[in-house]
């Protein structure tokens, strides 16, 4: 049995089921249907976008205590934007941004990489 949301969302050609500040907003949404003809939503697998160029971004050294999503809210206004800084330095692990003080990492400008809406 599909689900009511599920369903609504089928209805709406282009409906997507994250926002479009999430970073799977523009991740592909398959259907697996089971044995029983239940269909299932997921979200396929999302690959990185091209790392931007030094025209794109800004250097940020990360100090100590300094956090991901306190980077997110710092350059974009919305602590959940981290993941925009974590594509552009290509890290899987967010943690990985801020581990270390004094490391420079690279911050997305508005309108550049592509990695802004």
């Amino acid at each position: 049995m599909i689900e009511p949301y599920e369903s609504a969302l089928d209805a709406i050609p282009g409906s997507h089921p994250y926002p479009r500040t999430s970073r799977y907003h523009d991740a592909e949404i398959g259907v697996h249907t089971q044995a029983d003809g239940t269909e299932v939503r997921y979200t396929k697998r999302r690959l990185l976008p091209p790392l931007p160029g030094d025209d794109d971004t800004a250097p940020h050294t990360v100090n100590s205590g300094e956090r991901p999503d306190h980077l997110g809210q710092r350059y974009f206004g919305d602590p959940g934007q981290w993941w925009q800084i974590a594509d552009a330095n290509a890290v899987l692990d967010p943690a990985e941004l801020t581990a270390e003080p004094g490391r420079e990492i690279r911050i997305p400008l508005p309108g550049g990489g592509g990695l802004h809406g």
